[in-house]
């Protein structure tokens, strides 16, 4: 029998990929085409994964963990301070010195919270959830990131920005502007 990765494999592989992104940032120069569309690939997958954490980790966060809620709400708050960096850094030019400054604020956010979650919460979920879980719940987040939206949008409440239609929306406009290819 076959079993597919749970949910903290899934995004711990997505959490490398992410590394990979901002490593690959740092390596190119500041103010180029290269640089931004770097910039855009790494925020398409961190809105990805965390649209499909607020879909589906976190509420069993809040079902299976002690003190749950509060574990959710922290996780959430990490997510609007990233999503609005994120928002910063797609309205700033590359060639812009904010676009580097908001970057290094960017990754210090995200590595703290990957940090977080790999040290603390999936450490705990791991001991709170039994392995069909995890995987069922691998499987939801790795559907979820397929339909998620692929821009921040941190004014939109979380209920809306996980209907389908905006998700769709991002991913034409990225089709026809070319964006995260």
């Amino acid at each position: 029998m076959v079993h597919s990765p749970d949910v903290i494999a899934e995004l711990t592989a997505d959490h490398r990929e992410v590394d990979e992104l901002f490593a690959r940032i740092e390596d190119t120069m500041p103010g180029t085409a290269e640089r931004k569309e770097l910039a855009d690939r790494l925020t398409i997958e961190l809105v990805r994964h965390a649209v499909a954490e607020e879909e589906h980790l976190y509420p069993a966060v809040r079902e299976y963990l002690e003190n749950g809620d509060a574990l959710a709400d922290k996780e959430l708050a990490d997510h609007g301070r990233v999503e609005q960096l994120l928002k910063d850094l797609e309205a700033t030019d590359a060639g812009d010195l904010a676009f580097t400054r908001i970057l290094v604020h960017l990754k210090t956010e995200v590595f703290a919270h990957v940090k977080d979650e790999e040290d603390n919460l999936f450490v705990r979920l791991r001991e709170g959830c039994h392995p069909f879980v995890l995987e069922s719940l691998g499987e939801k987040v790795r559907h979820a990131k397929k339909t998620a939206p692929t821009r921040p949008h941190p004014a939109v409440p979380a209920n809306k920005l996980l209907a389908p239609g905006v998700g769709l929306v991002d991913r034409v406009r990225d089709f026809v502007t070319g964006r995260g290819k």
